[in-house]
């Protein structure tokens, strides 16, 4: 029997370890799947997209840069597709691209249980106002936070994504800001490195001021791109976290959404954990 073919789609898409998690969950749930990588040029996506779909290709996750087009090439997008304009899994059936982001939930999911940190009237920093930061939004709200800043290098970006998101916070009675990643206010109980600072190899882009004693800091990249903030939230004090357990929650979802069955998170981020770790230095 042929094996359905799926992949992640990205730039750069190289270091992704995707392959290998949606390989464990296929062999845990029995499924018959295909998973690799597809590396696209800056320009050329959705002709990337097609291209797979036309190979017989019957989903995607997407990464940076790609989640907002992603949502703009959809035949049909979720309600929490729409309200973050970004996806990050794409679905193929019957000539129809559907859309979907998995992103926040993998994220929720990973810092409340994971990490044991519950989120309901905290004081939250999300930094960047990109397509990582704009699926991961909504499902942060949803947890019933005190606050939420959304801090960006260009303030007129984190103000669109706040105004898309205003409704969603005054129902969960949330207050939520804009602001530049400068001039912040201090002691925030939970900080999420949304932006791609790690991934390019930059400096943390706010002052340590931003870190409540003992707050969780949370990097959505993993490896060797989260090291850089890792290092920076422990010399402050800190709880550092990497995006290793976001990256397989939102992963499961995504396999749930494609083959109807959830695949155990729980126990493929244990092993990947473990993986890691034997293969490091």
């Amino acid at each position: 029997m042929k094996s359905d073919h799926y992949c992640v789609m990205g730039h750069p898409v190289a270091h992704s370890r995707s392959p290998w998690i949606h390989a464990r969950f296929a062999e845990l749930t029995g499924q018959r799947l295909v998973y690799t990588r597809r590396e696209v040029a800056l320009d050329d996506f959705a002709r990337s997209v097609h291209t797979f779909i036309q190979e017989g290709g019957r989903g995607c996750n997407v990464t940076v840069p790609f989640k907002f087009e992603a949502a703009a090439l959809a035949t049909h997008i979720s309600q929490r597709g729409q309200l973050a304009q970004a996806c990050n899994t794409l679905k193929f059936e019957d000539g129809q691209i559907l859309a979907d982001n998995t992103d926040g939930i993998g994220l929720v999911d990973d810092i409340e249980h994971n990490a044991g940190v519950a989120l309901r009237g905290k004081r939250l920093l999300l930094i960047g106002a990109g397509g990582a930061a704009a699926g991961v939004l909504g499902p942060l709200i949803d947890t019933q936070p005190a606050q939420i800043y959304v801090a960006n290098r260009t303030l007129a970006r984190a103000e669109q994504l706040v105004d898309r998101h205003r409704s969603l916070a005054l129902l969960q009675n949330t207050e939520l800001y804009a602001h530049t990643l400068s001039g912040l206010e201090a002691n925030f109980d939970v900080i999420i490195n949304a932006s791609s600072s790690s991934l390019g190899g930059h400096a943390v882009p706010v002052a340590a001021r931003v870190l409540a004693p003992g707050a969780l800091a949370y990097d959505m990249m993993y490896g060797a791109a989260a090291q850089g903030f890792m290092d920076w939230a422990a010399r402050h004090g800190a709880q550092p976290r990497d995006g290793l357990g976001m990256l397989v929650g939102q992963a499961a979802q995504s396999f749930a959404i494609w083959r109807g069955v959830l695949p155990p998170a729980a126990q493929v981020l244990a092993e990947l954990r473990d993986k890691l770790d034997r293969e490091s230095p």
